[in-house]
């Protein structure tokens, strides 16, 4: 876990102005309610040269005020928030800003939260514990459309597919071409670079995902993802990558 430093500071309030150049750089909010905690991680992803903290919230009814009216690029969200939780703030966020990555950010890799997490519109989950250039690497990976996690995560996540895999419908079959834009989304490109590497039209692509998440039983980028590295060991590449 990054620990935060005690220094004399004044706590970091929701609309404080971090750099005059945000608008030159990747803007991220942050919601975390220990004041410690979250002055560290606004000076950690301030010192990100392509970074900048927009916004630092305190609880989950704040951030649905401020976030908002920042339009943030990316949102760190901690799980256990006064009042509201973070997995309700993710899901009212996700209906107020649906192109807006939402990472969850917490000491917990509860499978049960991680789920539920998912299940809220999340695009990632990351344990607070994660190193500085691995939390970069990720909120990097999530602006690509991927889904980052950290391995005991991801291992999690995994497991839990293959225990419920004896109830999934075997006579799921995806096409070629499927298997080819859920490896690429599940390696983080975005809709526009697989249609560009399949030579594709977007919408092309858009339609082959609906069909994707229709046959996997999922309803998001990020479940497909999770459900193709839980299954990809069972399967073959697909050819013309």
């Amino acid at each position: 876990m990054i620990r935060p430093t005690a220094r004399n500071t004044k706590q970091a309030s929701a609309s404080q102005a971090v750099d005059s150049s945000t608008e030159k750089r990747i803007k991220v909010a942050l919601v975390e309610d220990q004041p410690e905690v979250r002055e560290s991680w606004t000076r950690l992803l301030n010192s990100f040269p392509d970074f900048a903290c927009v916004c630092a919230c305190t609880s989950g009814e704040e951030a649905l005020r401020i976030i908002p009216q920042e339009q943030p690029d990316v949102i760190l969200m901690d799980i256990f928030l006064p009042r509201m939780s973070g997995i309700e703030c993710t899901a009212r966020l996700k209906v107020l800003l649906p192109q807006t990555q939402i990472v969850i950010l917490t000491a917990m890799d509860d499978q049960e939260l991680v789920f539920l997490a998912l299940e809220a519109g999340a695009d990632g989950y990351l344990l607070k514990r994660t190193k500085p250039a691995d939390l970069r690497t990720a909120l990097l990976e999530v602006l690509r459309g991927g889904a980052p996690m950290t391995g005991q995560i991801a291992r999690r996540v995994i497991e839990s597919f293959r225990r419920n895999a004896k109830n999934r419908d075997e006579s799921v079959r995806l096409s070629v071409r499927e298997e080819q834009i859920l490896l690429l989304l599940s390696q983080g490109y975005s809709n526009k670079l697989i249609a560009s590497k399949l030579e594709l039209s977007i919408d092309t692509v858009c339609s082959h995902l609906k069909h994707v998440f229709y046959k996997l039983h999922v309803s998001s980028r990020t479940e497909a993802v999770v459900r193709y590295m839980a299954s990809k060991t069972e399967r073959q590449k697909p050819e013309g990558l």
